[in-house]
């Protein structure tokens, strides 16, 4: 196999290659419960967004929307999921290991599970949180290492999940944390992932000063 058939898009490439959404057409459970502060008009960038149910639901709530991922087909799915749902969005095709953010900055962050190697972990959260004006959410769900004990979707290895001290090591002086969490939750059955789970859950606004 050729180094680049290992890049992120490539693999990814792979797993959105069937006609259905690998992860359903439902928004994340996490962003979902925090409907209230997503309201019309804000900026919002969702990184890692895959086939588009997170980004496309924040469009269809009047947010103005940038999503960006690795994988050119998930980005086509994407497209068509908007198309069907009456929405626009920009979707930006990239690794996010050499993405570089825009100087615009945004209002809203979604990191929807989001996992990558540890090592790169730390730079891409503190270059994700860079992203937001002051005061900007940040909202971050993905698996914990007690998911491990389920063997059903996640990272195979626990360096790659998120624990609470963390996350706040990687966004210490960059972000106010108002909930972070550890939680039993039941995936939907749409998701490929779907059942029992267990999952770190942020909600967090960037320093005003």
């Amino acid at each position: 196999m050729s180094k680049q058939a290992n890049t992120p898009g490539m693999l990814w490439d792979k797993g959105y290659a069937e006609d259905d959404y690998v992860f359903g057409h439902e928004p994340n459970q996490w962003m979902a419960e925090n409907t209230d502060l997503l309201t019309p008009g804000l900026s919002a960038l969702v990184p890692g967004d895959g086939e588009g149910r997170n980004g496309v639901w924040l469009a269809e709530r009047g947010l103005i929307v940038t999503t960006i991922d690795a994988s050119p087909v998930g980005v086509e799915k994407a497209q068509k999921l908007a198309a069907s749902r009456n929405v626009k969005l920009e979707m930006l095709i990239g690794d996010l290991k050499d993405w570089e953010p825009p100087a615009l900055k945004v209002n809203v962050l979604v990191s929807a599970f989001l996992h990558v190697n540890s090592n790169d972990r730390r730079t891409l959260h503190r270059k994700l949180a860079a992203t937001l004006n002051p005061g900007g959410l940040m909202l971050l769900e993905g698996f914990a290492p007690g998911h491990l004990d389920y063997g059903s979707g996640g990272p195979s290895m626990k360096e790659r999940m998120f624990t609470e001290a963390g996350l706040r090591e990687d966004f210490a002086d960059m972000l106010d944390i108002e909930h972070l969490r550890e939680a039993k939750v039941a995936l939907p059955t749409s998701e490929r992932h779907s059942g029992p789970a267990v999952v770190m859950r942020l909600r967090a606004r960037r320093k005003k000063s």
